[in-house]
C-alpha cells in the first residue's frame, strides 16, 4: 500500500484491495493447512526401551524401569518385552509438566512417608 494521506473518496478501494488481501492470505493457510493434515505421521507408533530412552534425551535403562514403576509410564507388555507407544508417551510427557498447583511442605513429606514401608512393631505381651 502507498503511505499517501487517504480521503473518504478513496476508502472503496482501499478496502477493495484489502478484501483481496485477506482472500489471498485465506487461501494460502488452507493451502498450509491441507499439505499440514496429509503430512501429519501416525504416532501410534511402538517404541522399544531403547527408542524411549533415546526419544527421552538419553535417560538410562534404570531410570525408564523407575518411571515405569513409580512414574505411571504407560507400558504395553509383549511377552518379555514392554514397549510404550509414541501418542501415550507424548501425553505422558504433557500430563507430567502440567501441575496445578506446587505442594506444600507438608504434603511432600506426607507424599514421601506414605511410600516407605515399614516393619510392624512386635507386640509385647
Amino acid at each position: 500500500m502507498s503511505t499517501k494521506e487517504l480521503t473518504f473518496n478513496d476508502l472503496p478501494t482501499v478496502v477493495n484491495q484489502l478484501c483481496e488481501q485477506i482472500a489471498n492470505l485465506e487461501s494460502m493457510m488452507e493451502m498450509h493447512f491441507a499439505n499440514a493434515a496429509q503430512k501429519k505421521e501416525n504416532t501410534h507408533v511402538p517404541m522399544t526401551r531403547e527408542e524411549v530412552c533415546a526419544y527421552l534425551g538419553g535417560i538410562t535403562k534404570s531410570s525408564f524401569y523407575h518411571k515405569v514403576k513409580y512414574g505411571g509410564l504407560p507400558v504395553v507388555k509383549q511377552g518379555k518385552r514392554l514397549l510404550v507407544y509414541r501418542d501415550d508417551l507424548d501425553k505422558w510427557l504433557e500430563s507430567g509438566r502440567k501441575s496445578e498447583k506446587p505442594m506444600s511442605i507438608e504434603e511432600e513429606h506426607e507424599a514421601m512417608r506414605s511410600t516407605i514401608r515399614r516393619r510392624p512393631k512386635p507386640l509385647n505381651f
